[in-house]
C-alpha cells in the first residue's frame, strides 16, 4: 500500500521459470500489495515456480495467445481486484524491480499517471548488453514515433510500465493487438487522450535466460510500430481539421 493506494505488480510470463524467482525476490513488498502472474501456455515450469514462490493470483492461458493478450488478462484481473496503481514488469529479470518504489511514487504523488522505465535514458542499454541492431532500431523507431505523435519520449518499447488505474479504465486496451505491438498501441491511446507520461532511467540486463523475440518477429514488430504511428498521426490530423471546422 502506498498513500492508501493498493499497488499490484503484474507479470506477463512465458517460459520464465529460470528468471521468475530472481525477479520476484527484488519486488519491494513494503509497498506492493499483490503480485499477479499470467502464464501464456509456457512449456517450462513457470507455473510451478510461481506457486512455490507464493504468488496467489495466477492466470493460466490454455493456449499461447500472445504478449498483448497476456497483458489484457493481467489488467482485467488487477482492475477487478481494485488495484489503484498497476506496474507491468517482465519476469525475465531484464529490468530491476527495485525501481517499482520510484515509479509508484511518481503516480502516488500525482506527478504522472503513467511512468515508463526507460533503458535509453543514461547509458544502460548497451552496457547492459542490448544487441546493437536492437538499439539502432529502437532509436530510429522512437524518433519516428516522437515526430508523428508529437512527443519527446526516450523510448516506446520498454517492458516496464506503471499506470494509474484510471488510465487503464479510460483507454480501450481490449481492442488492441494480442501481439507485441500491443504496448505501442497503448501508448498511442494514452498520448491521444492527452495523458501525461513520465520516464525514469532503468538499467537493463540481457542474458541468455532473458526473453527476446527473433529477427523475423522484430521486423514484424517494427512494421507494426510504423503502422500504429501513422494511424495515430492521421487520426490526430483528422481531429485537428474537425476542430478548425468547428471554429469557423
Amino acid at each position: 500500500m502506498y498513500l492508501n493506494r493498493k499497488v499490484a505488480v503484474v507479470l506477463p510470463a512465458y517460459n520464465a521459470a529460470k528468471t521468475l524467482e530472481a525477479t520476484f525476490r527484488e519486488i519491494p513488498f513494503d509497498i506492493v500489495d499483490e503480485v499477479i502472474l499470467c502464464d501464456d501456455a509456457s512449456t517450462d515450469e513457470t507455473v510451478d515456480v510461481a506457486e512455490k514462490l507464493g504468488i496467489h493470483t495466477i492466470v493460466k492461458h490454455d493456449r499461447n495467445k500472445g504478449y498483448g493478450a497476456n497483458q489484457k488478462s493481467l489488467y482485467n484481473v488487477a482492475l477487478s481486484h481494485k488495484a489503484d496503481i498497476i506496474v507491468m514488469l517482465h519476469p525475465d529479470y531484464q529490468y530491476t524491480p527495485k525501481l517499482i518504489t520510484a515509479m509508484v511514487s511518481l503516480i502516488g504523488q500525482e506527478l504522472f499517471p503513467v511512468v515508463l522505465g526507460s533503458r535509453i535514458l543514461g547509458t544502460g542499454a548497451l552496457k547492459g548488453g542490448m544487441p546493437i541492431y536492437k538499439y539502432i532500431a529502437n532509436r530510429l523507431l522512437t524518433f519516428f514515433q516522437n515526430v508523428l505523435c508529437g512527443q519527446k519520449l526516450s523510448e516506446y518499447h520498454t517492458g516496464y510500465r506503471a499506470y494509474d488505474q484510471a488510465v487503464l479504465r479510460k483507454i480501450s486496451f481490449q481492442t488492441n493487438s494480442d501481439d507485441f505491438v500491443f504496448d505501442n498501441e497503448v501508448l498511442s491511446q494514452i498520448i491521444y487522450a492527452g495523458i501525461k507520461i513520465g520516464e525514469i532511467s532503468c538499467p537493463a540486463r540481457y542474458e541468455e535466460a532473458s526473453s527476446s523475440i527473433n529477427f523475423a518477429r522484430s521486423v514484424k514488430y517494427g512494421l507494426g510500430v510504423v503502422r500504429v504511428s501513422v494511424m495515430h498521426w492521421l487520426q490526430k490530423s483528422k481531429l485537428m481539421k474537425f476542430e478548425m471546422y468547428q471554429m469557423q
